[in-house]
């Protein structure tokens, strides 16, 4: 059966076939008829409740709302600002306003930076609340100080959900109160900050109140009273100060209830010092007691020290001059004074660098500058510098002067005043005989080098290289001793005396000595070596071409030899024809005596003149003979001296007794100058009166005729001095220095010569007394021979002759 489905208003209805299902389906369609009537009035009934409470809704609404605008204007209207944080992670609300003189901004986005409008330490402090508020719900209420200074009260609270900051502007008795809260809490951390820092420090300290108990000390003060902590200090009232400072405490105190004192006082059963300040007010007194035993030992060394270094730097030569950071002179040394040779009591009036400066220059003692004040301002530009400074002034008088100017790292400037002028005269002098060394040393036909300690060449002479034949390249680069032995050793000759050299440029030994040799080289020539340690460990070595004068030597050797055997032979020559001439001389003086002898028969007046003759010339002719035998006994060493105490008085007669004949037949006149105290000397009697005879002899055959010989006597100290002087002829200059030797005369007029002796035997007899002969003589005014002799030898009795 088919079914035909109809829509008729929002309902359908089937319809069915008669039969049971469409009763069926009747059924169901009426019932969906009721529920739908039944709902549409229920919809109905709901829409009129609906309607009644919406119009109730609006008007709770705009209730509120009134309510909400009402409340927001109380909001802002108060002077507050709240912010609230809903927690669903929207911009939180804010509402109402602050003055502007409050610090709080009015921007949102400022206001919620708490760092820009409050003090660091506070902004901190906010955000830290907030942080427990947002996470605990804790609340806080605390004061902020804002960065103009004012105070705001920040409450913080939750609230439905939701987070609530309020902010007011404390004004009135309620910012005074604010102000006080914080004072007293900044004022309490202060304390508390002062009493840390005052218990960790070594110095006792101590708070007193108004009636002057003790209310406060730190561990030092206990420990200084020996009290277990400083509760039983302040508990047991222990006084750090005895009676005496206590009553100088008392009685010195200024006008500002301030004491301070330098006390020795016992702390920890030790007597020390120490610096006492006590500050009194009227709500009590406050101490400090600083140790300062070590400083005020310290302080005593440092007096000992400036003391003991102002006594050393008056000792300097250099002039030193100290001054303070207010540029006045501290101190001056000795050198200082003497230095500007200003007066002591404008230097004890500490005047400032610049008055002594103006001094200076008004005396003429600094040097002339073109632009005084320019130089002067400069100068004194060292205190204000960080460096030494360093000038030199050369003063009107001729020195020079080395300034330096050290800055105190304190303040104040040392100047230090060195005299370079014999430095710097020294330094010229020397720098010019470097140079003139230096030219010397190169013109030098000798070769030298030097050595140093590590045996490399150091300095040599164009000589050096030329000797060795070495080129200026290779000496350029300073080669080892060992490298010039290599090129200039090339016999083993050469080799040896080279290793000798080596070892004294290169040898440890702690007492080096000079060294000298000779080195014969390869090609003939003959070198002079010596070695010469210096002072600072290198050696100078220098070599000397002697080939020539060797060569010179050689032939005067083999001369002297020659020469000497041929003085041999005409020694043995005199000697034997002495000897052998004395005897027949003998014989022709003794018969010539007994021919002008009258017992012996009368001889005619020509006979008897001959014979006078033979009997001169044979006595002169043994004089000489025995000039030359006692010469040549004195030239073999033989020669000796029978001493004995000898009159000199009586000696000097003696002898110008023997030579009166002689004086008469010159007619030469004979002054003798003894002193009646001349006294004795040790002497052979013979051979002085020999000397004496000799001399006088000399003396009248060099004078004029109607001359004078003048012979004196004088006793030094230890000694006798004759001199023989004649008027006569004089000695020539070239003559003079050869007259002491044997057969050497010169022309005495138209008087005969001597055979050359006579002073010869005087020189010889003196020495052999240990004494001198001096002469003195210039041509045309005569001669004067002075023979010294000691008054007493060494020896006695017998003096052998050297």
């Amino acid at each position: 059966m088919a079914a035909t489905a109809m829509s008729t208003d929002g309902f359908s209805f089937f319809s069915f076939s008669i039969d049971a299902v469409a009763m069926a389906w009747l059924g169901l369609f009426g019932g969906v008829c009721a529920f739908a009537v039944v709902s549409a009035l229920a919809f109905l009934r709901q829409s009129r409740k609906t309607s009644m409470a919406l119009r109730k809704l609006g008007r709770q609404n705009a209730g509120l709302n009134l309510s909400l605008d009402r409340l927001e204007t109380i909001l802002n209207t108060d002077e507050q600002r709240v912010i609230v944080w809903t927690g669903n992670g929207e911009t939180p609300q804010i509402w109402g306003v602050l003055p502007e003189e409050s610090g709080v901004p009015k921007a949102p986005s400022r206001l919620l930076a708490f760092g820009s409008w409050l003090t660091s330490r506070y902004a901190a402090d906010l955000e830290r609340n907030l942080d427990k508020l947002f996470t605990s719900g804790e609340a806080f209420c605390c004061t902020l100080k804002t960065s103009l200074g004012s105070y705001v009260e920040a409450a913080g609270r939750t609230t439905g959900g939701a987070v609530v900051l309020r902010l007011r502007d404390l004004t009135g008795e309620r910012r005074m109160q604010a102000e006080l809260a914080a004072r007293n809490a900044r004022i309490s951390g202060e304390l508390h900050m002062l009493h840390a820092l005052l218990n960790a420090m070594p110095a006792p300290a101590w708070q007193s109140d108004a009636e002057g108990t003790l209310i406060w000390a730190n561990r030092a003060y206990a420990q200084a009273v020996d009290a277990p902590d400083t509760a039983t200090t302040v508990r047991e009232a222990m006084d750090f100060m005895d009676a005496t400072g206590r009553t100088a405490m008392e009685r010195d105190r200024n006008e500002d209830g301030c004491f301070r004192a330098r006390l020795p006082l016992v702390a920890a059963g030790e007597r020390r010092v120490f610096d006492v300040t006590d500050v009194s007010a009227n709500v009590g007194s406050a101490g400090l007691a600083i140790d300062i035993s070590e400083l005020e030992q310290v302080r005593k060394e440092l007096n000992r020290a400036q003391e003991f270094h102002g006594r050393t730097l008056d000792q300097l030569a250099t002039a030193v001059a100290i001054y303070g950071s207010d540029r006045r002179l501290q101190f001056y040394n000795a050198a200082y004074r003497q230095l500007w040779d200003l007066e002591p009591g404008f230097l004890e009036a500490k005047p400032e660098d610049g008055a002594i400066l103006d001094a200076l220059r008004t005396a003429r003692k600094i040097p002339e500058q073109v632009d005084y004040r320019v130089w002067r301002k400069n100068m004194l530009e060292a205190y204000q510098s960080l460096e030494a400074r360093e000038s030199w002034w050369h003063l009107p008088d001729g020195r020079t002067l080395r300034v330096i100017a050290n800055p105190n790292p304190h303040g104040g400037v040392t100047y230090i005043y060195e005299n370079v002028t014999e430095q710097l005269d020294l330094e010229s002098r020397y720098n010019a005989l470097t140079r003139v060394q230096g030219e010397t040393l190169d013109n030098l036909s000798e070769a030298v080098a030097v050595f140093g300690s590590d045996g490399r060449l150091r300095l040599w002479n164009p000589a050096f290289g030329r000797i060795w034949g070495l080129r200026e390249e290779q000496l350029e680069t300073v080669p080892h001793i060992n490298q010039v032995v290599d090129s200039c050793a090339l016999v083993e000759d050469e080799r040896v005396a080279w290793e000798e050299l080596v070892s004294n440029v290169t040898g440890l030994l702690d007492n080096r000595t000079q060294a000298v040799g000779r080195m014969e080289r390869h090609d003939g020539a003959v070198l002079d070596y010596a070695t010469v340690p210096l002072p600072d460990g290198g050696t100078l070595v220098t070599f000397v071409d002697v080939t020539d004068s060797v060569n010179v030597e050689r032939a005067l050797l083999e001369k002297n030899e020659a020469l000497e055997e041929a003085d041999q032979l005409k020694n043995a020559f005199i000697q034997h024809v002495s000897y052998e001439l004395r005897s027949p001389l003998t014989n022709i003086i003794g018969f010539a005596q007994l021919l002008t002898n009258p017992k012996f028969g009368d001889l005619s007046v020509k006979q008897d003149e001959y014979a006078n003759y033979i009997l001169t010339s044979s006595s002169a002719l043994l004089a000489i003979i025995n000039d030359i035998l006692d010469l040549a006994t004195i030239d073999a060493g033989i020669m000796e001296l029978e001493a004995a105490e000898v009159d000199v008085a009586a000696t000097v007669a003696a002898a110008a007794e023997g030579l009166k004949d002689r004086l008469e037949d010159a007619r030469i006149s004979l002054n003798t100058h003894v002193p009646d105290d001349i006294g004795t000397i040790v002497a052979d009697e013979k051979r002085l009166r020999q000397v004496l005879f000799n001399l006088i002899a000399n003396a009248i055959r060099y004078s004029e005729e109607n001359g004078v010989v003048d012979v004196s006597c004088n006793r030094g100290d230890d000694e006798v001095v004759f001199e023989v002087k004649d008027h006569g002829l004089g000695i020539p200059a070239e003559i003079l220095s050869q007259v002491f030797n044997r057969f050497v005369g010169h022309d005495a007029g138209n008087k005969r010569q001597g055979a050359g002796l006579g002073l010869s035997i005087v020189k010889s007899f003196v020495e052999l007394h240990g004494g001198h002969v001096d002469i003195d003589s210039s041509e045309g005014n005569g001669t004067t021979v002075i023979c010294t002799f000691p008054a007493r030898p060494k020896a006695t009795g017998t003096l052998a002759a050297e």
